[in-house]
This record gives structure tokens, sequence and C-alpha cells, in this order.
């Protein structure tokens, strides 16, 4: 599991909830290069993408990731969840795509559910 964020707490966040509540083996990353590097060493089985980053924004940072052989099912971070904005993110390959703020607690079955 890879998560992919600028923002430390919500990093920190995301990976306690995915490691202590979902048993998940977690990554993270503070920016879309990070995770590039990150993806050439340890492929990951998922992903958690913020969709807002400087320089290599979420869909791009997906799009790189999946050129360089990754499928893993990725999550995409958000404040904007509009159903247009929904639609974009999915077409830009999000398995799910998931509110700021988001519920910690609910976080380990939205990337299970992708996983299935």
């Amino acid at each position: 599991m890879l998560i992919v964020d600028d923002e430390p707490d919500i990093r920190q966040i995301a990976a306690i909830a995915l490691e202590r509540l979902g048993g998940f083996r977690v990554k993270t990353a503070a920016s879309g290069a990070e995770a590039l590097r990150l993806a050439g060493v340890e492929v990951p089985d998922a992903l958690l993408i913020d969709v807002m980053m400087p320089d290599l924004d979420g869909p791009t940072t997906l799009q790189r990731l999946r050129a360089l052989g990754v499928t893993a099912p990725a999550v995409f971070l958000t404040a904007r969840v509009q159903r247009q904005e929904v639609l974009r993110w999915q077409e830009c390959g999000a398995a799910e795509v998931v509110g700021k703020p988001f519920d910690p607690l609910k976080l380990p079955d939205v990337i299970r559910r992708c996983l299935a």
C-alpha cells in the first residue's frame, strides 16, 4: 500500500488507520516524484493518492505509475467531490474517490473494496 500526499498529517493519519485497523503494510510518499521512486523499488498492491499536490498532481502521478507498470487499484483523496469531479477522477483511473476530510475508521474498508 502506497500513500501519496503532500500533507504530513494526512499521510500519518491514513497510515495509522490502514496499518492498525486494516492490517496493511504501508509506505508513504510526500510527492508524486517520491511515489515514482518508491514504486520502482517495490510495486504497491494499492494506492491512496491526493489529487492536488505541487509539481505532480494525483492524476499525473497515477498516469506515470501506470506507465511504470503499476496496476494496483488507486483511490484518490480530494476535497473536490462534486459529481462531475468524481467522474473526472474516475476517468483518470481512480477506482474510488474519498472526500477530505475523511473518516480514518472507514478508510481500510474503502481499500479492501478496491482490492476485492
